[in-house]
């Protein structure tokens, strides 16, 4: 699997870029536009990586400054059907779905601590379907409200901000996530209010018996370990770019339901109800953030140095089209 790298480049880096690149081996298709670029004025410059040392190649551009000076764009090929393509997945240590660029993985991380509308709004629908879920004890509701709820997005940037000691990041994700939660739950609470005084809720439609989702609010040692697994999973699949797996860990969690219960359980106060939610929700974010943490100190320390060594165990993948691999010396 290849990575596009797109370059604007200054015209008194783009010699050290290109040098950089021509004495990478696992970079092919090295395109070199000169002086189209206006702003910054400077050369365009074009390279297929191999995705496997992709974040190394980027650690190198930043060291060069044209992070800063420059522009940098990543982009992900629907397909590469060529042999080169091939030789170089061989060349590059590790596979290319195990690999990690960690500048991407911190500018999703800032993405995800961004208090946008549409997060607020997805999240207040979710407490909704979760609040409908409790009052009809459907378990489909529950698993709806699960998926909606964006509220992974700020979890896992806390985490990443810990391990990567962006404080900066960790106060606005962490914010991001209290503010929503408080306003998304006083949000539906008001809305359970207003329906109970025209008779759609009563006090009798939480606190019956609900074999359905009388989980949500009952805490204990299980939903903790879920949380635990449901993030490290999360962080694993946003470090490597899996984001198919993040539909699993949306709906292990049940983070969105507990809000829910406790926006009916304030509304038409029932404290029992009020406290174990509070429990659940509490035990859910901090599972998932402890575990996240975990994962991502553990990735940055031991990940690359696992991957690479994988082979030696697994064997050396086959290449199509009988192409041999070369040996490659160090790009870093």
């Amino acid at each position: 699997m290849l990575v596009h790298f797109r370059l604007t480049v200054p015209d008194d880096l783009s010699q050290d870029v290109q040098q950089l690149l021509d004495d990478n081996e696992c970079v092919t298709n090295l395109t070199v536009h000169e002086g189209v670029c206006r702003a910054p004025r400077g050369d365009l410059v074009e390279a297929d990586v191999a995705r496997e040392r992709a974040g190394v190649l980027l650690h190198h551009l930043n060291e060069l400054g044209l992070d800063e000076r420059g522009g940098i764009l990543i982009e992900t090929p629907t397909g590469a059907p060529f042999q080169e393509a091939d030789r170089l997945e061989a060349l590059a240590p590790g596979h290319p779905d195990d690999a990690v660029i960690w500048e991407q993985v911190l500018a999703e991380a800032e993405d995800g601590a961004q208090p946008t509308v549409s997060y607020l709004v997805f999240l207040v629908l979710a407490v909704i379907l979760a609040g409908i879920a409790v009052i009809t004890d459907s378990a489909v509701l529950v698993v709806g409200a699960m998926v909606v709820g964006p509220e992974f997005s700020a979890i896992a940037a806390a985490s990443i901000a810990l391990v990567f000691g962006r404080w900066g990041l960790l106060g606005r994700s962490m914010r991001l996530l209290a503010l929503s939660f408080v306003f998304a739950i006083l949000v539906v609470a008001a809305l359970a209010f207003l329906a109970s005084r025209i008779g759609l809720v009563d006090t009798a439609m939480i606190t019956k018996s609900r074999p359905n989702t009388g989980f949500i609010w009952k805490p204990d040692l299980w939903s903790f370990v879920v949380a635990l697994v449901a993030g490290a999973a999360g962080v694993l699949a946003l470090a490597i770019e899996k984001t198919q797996t993040m539909v699993g860990v949306f709906i292990s969690v049940t983070t969105v339901p507990a809000a829910g219960n406790l926006a009916l359980g304030l509304a038409l106060w029932q404290t029992s109800e009020i406290v174990g939610s509070l429990e659940q929700l509490g035990a859910n974010i901090g599972g998932m953030l402890l575990a996240g943490v975990l994962v991502i100190a553990f990735m940055r320390g031991c990940w690359g140095w696992i991957t690479e060594r994988s082979e030696r165990v697994f064997g050396m993948r086959p290449l199509r089209r009988g192409l041999q691999p070369k040996r490659v010396r160090s790009a870093g």
